[in-house]
């Protein structure tokens, strides 16, 4: 009964045999090997246009060298104000910039609101030397809060981004998750809603350690390249990042384990739903949970063997947490199984 992360699980089995099948031989460094081109080539299939694709180890590192691709003396990015980029990664957006800043937007559960966006950009005149300027937007898909933007509240952010001539960026760490509950294609999900950078998660769903930056654009691919070595992201034997993606993606593999992911994270609500102890939160969309319950009774479920984590209350939830109640979130991945959800209904069954 582990819901504590997906960052728990371990790596898919398939994933392991291909980091297994590409440990012989030789191989040409620093990304330019067979293996490396072949999986470029298929993130362009993916996306249906052609790609710049750039290996790094974790989501920190693909958000703060995504935003930092489009940096510029005084460059504000605006995220929601909960955002993992803002919240969780230590101001490295801020450090590998230089010194660009982070705006904090608001919005209900997890999403930017719009209009919040708009009045905030709008106060920052790119001729004003003393305020700072517009640098980029960033979205997460799906959000800290497991809520996903729909495609048409994509379409409206990525219009406030193109008014105000900035990128938008999507931290998708759990883009695949996103992208099976909207039942969607990844090109629909990105850049034919105006999406210009993607970080694009394979570690919360299935992988050992793989993340990428997807570059839309290829005019940036060229700073990227140098900011990516830089932030000592190069790796020598990228062959074995390019091993994971190419097992993860066969078969439709990553999509299959999203949509498992999902699932357990939907039988683990209706669970919740059924009990007598806690209650949802609201309705999860893509692999996380989350339950008001009493403390006394978290820690007997904690006792019993279930990990899972207290949250804070985000913006929008406007439900009661009584002062003895707390807020606690559940995480499901490829690795959770029906028994472990079923296990963990019957604790919670009351």
């Amino acid at each position: 009964m582990f819901f504590a992360s997906d960052n728990w699980a371990g790596a898919h089995p398939n994933i392991v045999a291909g980091l297994s099948g590409a440990a012989g031989g030789l191989s040409t460094a620093y990304g330019d090997g067979a293996l490396d081109q072949a999986v470029y080539q298929r993130f362009s299939e993916i996306f249906e246009r052609e790609v710049a694709v750039f290996f790094v180890a974790t989501g920190t590192a693909a958000n703060s060298l995504s935003l930092t691709t489009y940096n510029k003396p005084g460059g504000i990015s605006f995220c929601h104000r909960e955002s993992h980029v803002i919240e969780d990664e230590c101001g490295a957006p801020e450090y590998f910039s230089g010194g660009s800043r982070l705006c904090a937007i608001d919005g209900a559960l997890g999403k930017i609101d719009p209009h919040n966006l708009e009045n905030t950009i709008g106060r920052y005149a790119p001729e004003i030397v003393h305020w700072g300027r517009p640098m980029a937007v960033s979205i997460t898909q799906s959000t800290e809060v497991g809520t996903v933007y729909s495609l048409d509240e994509i379409d409206k952010i990525s219009a406030i981004a193109r008014h105000y001539k900035v990128p938008l960026h999507m931290d998708g760490a759990r883009f695949a998750n996103a992208l099976v509950a909207l039942d969607t294609t990844p090109a629909e999900m990105t850049w034919k809603r105006g999406v210009d950078i993607l970080s694009f998660g394979g570690t919360k769903n299935g992988c050992w350690c793989a993340e990428a930056i997807v570059l839309f654009g290829l005019d940036r691919a060229g700073e990227l390249a140098f900011l990516r070595k830089r932030a000592a992201q190069l790796f020598s034997k990228s062959r074995f990042v390019a091993a994971q993606f190419d097992a993860y993606f066969k078969d439709g593999l990553w999509l299959d384990t999203a949509r498992h992911a999902n699932a357990m994270a939907a039988r683990l609500a209706a669970a919740i739903e059924d009990s007598s102890s806690a209650s949802l939160a609201w309705l999860p969309q893509a692999n996380e949970v989350f339950a008001v319950m009493k403390k006394a009774e978290a820690e007997r479920l904690q006792a019993a063997g279930a990990a899972f984590y207290d949250w804070h209350r985000p913006l929008g939830f406007d439900g009661h947490i009584g002062e003895d109640e707390a807020l606690y979130r559940f995480v499901t991945s490829f690795a959770t199984t029906a028994e472990d959800v079923d296990r963990f209904g019957r604790l919670i069954a009351g």
